[in-house]
């Protein structure tokens, strides 16, 4: 018997649903469970072959024991090694190289130093050309982490003033200087597996319970062409990085869609949010992906999904070792599904910059 366990925290719906799916459709050798934890020793596998991670990024002990289950042969789902090491900021360098839009971005050095460093700590770092900077991202612009998430400590700034008074109240967070895209249309797309793509407009500017009650604005040809592109840009950022389950989201600016976000650990997967169709198109996805990951599953080995990134490096240093190369893995991808929302709702008012929420 193979077991699949789901680990996760405030959410209520995926879940449940998830695990009933996958118990629907799991031959009888497979079963799908909330995980269990009780004491973790190192070096002790679990009793899982799969495990969906929905609430690691947030708790440090789930990390550990995910990392000590995938050493054991646990594939995890997503890998909690590469997670671990990734940021937004090299997220946006790799796009680049993948032939992937992004806005243009810069790295900021934190604005107080970090905790046991002096000013000696920083002798290789040169003052800052404040001036070229804002000309180079130009206003409006946003200020974010270079590494986290839901919307802590996003700024949307107007000009030098609201740079400064936002880039004082960051303390020792490193943060990213970046352009703001006026867009036309905004996406937010599932991939999982690194095969099976979701494409749903959405609108950020609403209120939370309604991003995704909108419509796709770009239509005949050029949407169709629109819709192929993000599927293409969605498999790429996906199969450089390494993830099992994630959204990319996409801003489009005179029709070419800039990939804004694209490396998220858990993914909302809210039935109340995305709406019953997506969430009944994710729940599916999901169970596949954690079925045939279960039946493909070696105990004791590496379960886990490498990026190109990573992967290429992996395979040239086993070359050295064993002068036999490891051999990529071919992924076939399927045809993106936009899904149809509601009714579109008025876009929230624009406000003066301040800290999100």
């Amino acid at each position: 018997m193979k077991k699949i366990g789901i680990l996760f925290g405030q959410e209520n719906t995926f879940p449940q649903a998830f695990v009933d799916r996958v118990n629907e459709k799991a031959p009888a050798d497979i079963r799908a469970e909330f995980v269990q934890i009780d004491q973790v020793e190192q070096h002790v596998a679990t009793d899982y072959a799969v495990i969906i991670d929905r609430i690691s990024q947030d708790v440090p002990f789930y990390r550990a024991y995910l990392k000590n289950a995938a050493l054991m042969g646990t594939a995890v789902i997503n890998n909690p090694f590469w997670w671990s090491a990734d940021e937004k900021f090299f997220n946006n360098a790799l796009a680049v190289r993948l032939g992937v839009p992004v806005p243009k971005t810069l790295l900021l050095p934190s604005k107080e130093r970090p905790t046991d460093t002096s000013e000696r700590s920083f002798r290789n770092l040169n003052m800052m050309d404040w001036d070229a900077a804002f000309q180079h991202i130009g206003f409006p612009a946003y200020m974010k982490p270079h590494s986290g998430g839901g919307w802590k400590s996003v700024y949307k700034l107007h000009g030098p003033e609201d740079f400064f008074r936002a880039y004082d109240e960051t303390g020792q967070l490193v943060m990213l200087f970046q352009e703001s895209v006026e867009f036309t249309d905004y996406f937010r797309c599932y991939c999982i597996g690194g095969k099976d793509v979701l494409i749903m407009p959405y609108e950020p500017r609403n209120e939370p319970h309604l991003r995704y009650a909108t419509e796709m604005k770009t239509t005949g040809e050029a949407g169709r062409k629109l819709l192929a592109t993000m599927k293409d840009y969605v498999l790429k950022l996906n199969h450089g990085l390494g993830y099992d389950f994630n959204t990319v989201e996409f801003a489009v600016r005179d029709g070419i869609p800039l990939a804004i976000d694209f490396g998220n650990p858990a993914p909302d997967a809210d039935v109340n949010s995305v709406g019953q169709q997506n969430f009944e198109w994710v729940v599916e996805a999901a169970a596949n992906l954690a079925i045939a990951r279960a039946k493909a599953q070696k105990p004791g080995q590496d379960n886990l999904t490498w990026g190109t990134f990573v992967h290429p490096t992996a395979a040239r240093a086993a070359t050295a070792v064993a002068t036999k190369p490891a051999a990529p893995k071919a992924v076939a991808a399927k045809a993106p599904a936009a899904a149809k929302a509601p009714a579109k709702a008025a876009a929230a008012p624009k406000k003066p910059a301040k800290k999100a929420e």
